[in-house]
C-alpha cells in the first residue's frame, strides 16, 4: 500500500507483483473503489508478468473524501490523479487497464499525456466525446433504482448495503451475479474502507472540463476494447464504435457478460491483457 498526495488530495493506492515488470495502473469506473478490481484479476496479472498499480479514486475507499453534492473538479482532474500516482511510483511510461468511467479517463491520457501512456486496454467503456449517431445507453431499471437514493438513510448499513448490491445484480445483466455472497461480502469490505461512503456519488455530477469531440480517434496508443455482450450501462454497440474508431484497435467480447468483472472471466481476461501489454513491447 501507498498512499499518494497532489494538489490537496490524498489517493490510496496498492500494487502487485514486481516493479521490474511492465506497469499496468488500472483505473475503475464511477463510485468505485479500488476494491472493484477482483483481487484474483490483479493476482493473475501479476503472475503473467505485470506490475499492477489499482487506486481509490477521489471520493471513494481511503481516498480523499467530499460531503456529497460539494465536489467541484473534472474528469481531467481524475486523469491528473492517475499521472500523479504513476510520479510516485517513479514511473515513466505505464500500460492503463480502464473500466467504465475508468476507461474515459484512460481515453483523455492517452491523448493528454501520449508519451506516457504505452497501450490501452478499455473495458465496459463507450467513446471519448462521441459524434456519431446516437449509442444505446443505460436500462431503464438503473434509473429507477437509482431515483431511490435521495431517501437512502446513510447509517443503516444494511440499507447501504441493499442499495449497493442491487446496482452490482443489474450490472451483471440477463446472466445474474454468479456469487452474490462474494458480491455481498466485498461491498462490506468496500464500506468498512470509508467513512463517507455517500460521497461515491460526487461521481454522478462530474463533467469533462474541455470540449472533446471526436478525439477518441487520434489515439494513437496500441488498445484493446473488452466489452460485455449484454451489458446493460453501455450496451455493447458502444465498445464496437470505440474499437471501430481508435486506429488498429482490437475488440474482445465476453458472452453472457454485463457491465462487470465475472470470476469465470478473469483468466481470460489476464491472459488478453498480458498478451496486449507484451505486443508493445
Amino acid at each position: 500500500m501507498k498512499t499518494v498526495s497532489h494538489d490537496e488530495v490524498t489517493l490510496a493506492t496498492e500494487a502487485f507483483g514486481s516493479p521490474t515488470d511492465p506497469t499496468l495502473i488500472m483505473v475503475m469506473g464511477a463510485t468505485a473503489s479500488m476494491l472493484t478490481w477482483p483481487d484474483e484479476l490483479c493476482a493473475f496479472l501479476a503472475q503473467r508478468g505485470l506490475h499492477v498499480i489499482r487506486f481509490d479514486h477521489r471520493d471513494t475507499g481511503a481516498s480523499t473524501n467530499l460531503p456529497l453534492g460539494t465536489a467541484t473538479y473534472a474528469v481531467e482532474d481524475m486523469a491528473n490523479d492517475v499521472l500523479a500516482i504513476a510520479d510516485a511510483y517513479g514511473v515513466n511510461r505505464f500500460h492503463l487497464m480502464g473500466m467504465s468511467l475508468g476507461a474515459y479517463i484512460s481515453q483523455i491520457l492517452a491523448l493528454d499525456a501520449p508519451q506516457r501512456v504505452a497501450s490501452l486496454t478499455l473495458v465496459s467503456a463507450e467513446p471519448l466525446g462521441w459524434d456519431g449517431p446516437a449509442l444505446p445507453h443505460i436500462a431503464d431499471d438503473f434509473l429507477e433504482h437509482f431515483g431511490k437514493l435521495a431517501d437512502l438513510d446513510w447509517t443503516d448499513r444494511n440499507a447501504v448495503t441493499d442499495f449497493l448490491f442491487e446496482i452490482d445484480r443489474l450490472s451483471a445483466g440477463p446472466a445474474g451475479l454468479s456469487d452474490p455472497a462474494a458480491t455481498r461480502t466485498r461491498i462490506g469490505q468496500i464500506l468498512y474502507r470509508t467513512s463517507s461512503p455517500q460521497s461515491m456519488f460526487n461521481h454522478a455530477s462530474v463533467t469533462t472540463r474541455k470540449d472533446w469531440t471526436g478525439r477518441f480517434r487520434a489515439i494513437t496508443a496500441p488498445t484493446l476494447v473488452i466489452h460485455g455482450a449484454v451489458d446493460p450501462i453501455l450496451p455493447l454497440d458502444n465498445g464496437k464504435a470505440l474499437a471501430a474508431g481508435i486506429p488498429g484497435a482490437q475488440l474482445l467480447v465476453l458472452d453472457d457478460t454485463g457491465h462487470e468483472l465475472p470470476p469465470r472471466e478473469l483468466p481470460h481476461i489476464a491472459d488478453a491483457v498480458a498478451r496486449h501489454v507484451r505486443s508493445t513491447l
